[in-house]
């Protein structure tokens, strides 16, 4: 039975450590040749965001909104590409757990 518990306790502990690192991450994305940037938590909130003037052309808005859409989109990629590699890692430092 104690092998159960400390199964359970290093569970815990992972999960206690991937939820610190998930706070502390902060991934950047830029796209269009660094004209939109944004940076994204590990909970996948916008922390922020930089528009070079030169991709506000205010006779086509589509493009901005464009790239917008995929630097939020590449950041939260990269946060989930993060996350697991963390918890593979994790994961086979505990033998037995999986």
């Amino acid at each position: 039975m104690s092998s159960m518990r400390q199964l359970m306790k290093q569970a815990q502990e992972m999960q206690e450590r991937l939820q610190r690192e998930l706070n502390e991450l902060v991934v950047e994305s830029s796209v269009g040749g660094g004209m939109v940037t944004v940076r994204m938590s590990g909970h996948k909130q916008l922390v922020g965001c930089k528009i070079d003037p030169e991709a506000m052309d205010k006779d086509d808005p589509s493009m901005l909104e464009d790239l917008i859409v995929a630097a939020v989109n590449e950041a939260g990629r990269k946060i989930e590409e993060t996350m697991q590699g963390k918890m593979g890692s994790l994961a086979s430092s505990m033998p037995g757990l999986f």
